[in-house]
């Protein structure tokens, strides 16, 4: 299904409601004790995710990667929602059961509740974890679970999930023949570790989609599963919203995926000199040259684009 905004007007409405839902987590996450039936609040952000993802898959992965890389709400609550619509395109990829799905897009939203302030500092924080710090990370896992508990979740899938997921794999067994807890804390634990290197931090740049992408799938290789291959056939090697280098020096944003994975289709945002292109030019790598040579963190783009035009693009591209 493809949804293009038709207007500016429309564009920001849709922005709007990605920047609300993450607001709305945001409060969640930070006062949780304040949250009148938490379990509930968690399950309306995520059928209210599901929406505007089912509307347009391309444009919704769009809207987050470039919220996620400029958001004006704290990294805890990006980081929650990003993993989240990784991790229920995951698994629909490799058709998790309804409550498997549910329990594991849960925990994303959730897996550091018990330490979202330490979360937010650490990303604008120039300097290494002080002690204190490391000892907050070293024991949030088990903290979050806790928390949740104590918030009313009994959902121990939920609980299992949030509590496990920082824990590297002792197993070489394929995903579908180990339990549902190992299954879904190995997913989260892949989405979590790929989601996080894509983020900017105060303290370093994020890597390319594409780097953090092969690490991923190495990683997967080497245990004997396929968490890392089928996050880089839902999002691609180059995900929607995300900076490419072109071979001949241009540089374009990713507007769609297209049937492979290495050629998507690209909006040409700065010409060979590094300027701003206005407007942007279509260009669809699949019918080859220029080629994509590069990925880019977002840190390397500072001119402000025009995104409604670049998804107007896009709708050329469908």
């Amino acid at each position: 299904m493809s949804f293009i905004p038709k207007s500016e007007d429309e564009y920001e409405d849709l922005l709007g409601l990605w920047s609300d839902l993450e607001a709305g987590l945001a409060m969640v996450l930070s006062h949780p004790q304040s949250a009148q039936e938490f379990a509930a609040r968690i399950s309306q952000y995520d059928r209210w995710m599901q929406n505007l993802i089912q509307q347009d898959t391309d444009v919704a992965l769009y809207l987050l990667f470039q919220l996620a890389s400029h958001s004006p709400v704290g990294y805890s609550a990006s980081h929650a929602l990003v993993c989240a619509v990784l991790c229920h395109l995951v698994a629909r990829d490799i058709q998790l059961p309804d409550n498997e799905r549910d329990s594991l897009v849960h925990a994303a939203l959730t897996m550091n509740i018990a330490m979202t302030g330490l979360q937010d500092q650490l990303a604008i924080q120039r300097g290494r974890p002080t002690p204190a710090q490391e000892l907050e990370l070293q024991s949030h896992e088990a903290r979050s679970a806790d928390l949740l508990q104590a918030l009313g979740i009994n959902n121990e899938l939920w609980l299992q999930t949030v509590r496990g997921h920082h824990q590297e794999p002792a197993f070489q067994q394929e995903l579908p023949i180990l339990p549902p807890a190992q299954r879904l804390t190995h997913v989260l634990h892949v989405v979590d570790r790929y989601a996080a290197l894509i983020s900017p931090r105060q303290s370093r740049e994020g890597r390319s989609a594409t780097e953090s992408a092969n690490s991923i799938v190495k990683a997967s290789q080497a245990q004997n599963n396929r968490v890392g291959e089928a996050l880089v056939r839902v999002v691609g090697l180059f995900p929607p919203g995300t900076f490419v280098q072109l071979d001949n020096a241009t540089v374009g944003v990713v507007m769609r995926r297209s049937n492979q994975k290495t050629a998507p289709d690209v909006a040409i945002v700065l010409n060979e000199k590094g300027q701003l292109m206005r407007p942007p030019s279509l260009h669809s790598s699949v019918n080859g040259s220029p080629a994509i040579s590069a990925a880019l963190p977002a840190s390397k783009v500072q001119e402000h684009l025009n995104h409604y035009l670049i998804l107007q693009l896009g709708a050329q591209a469908v």
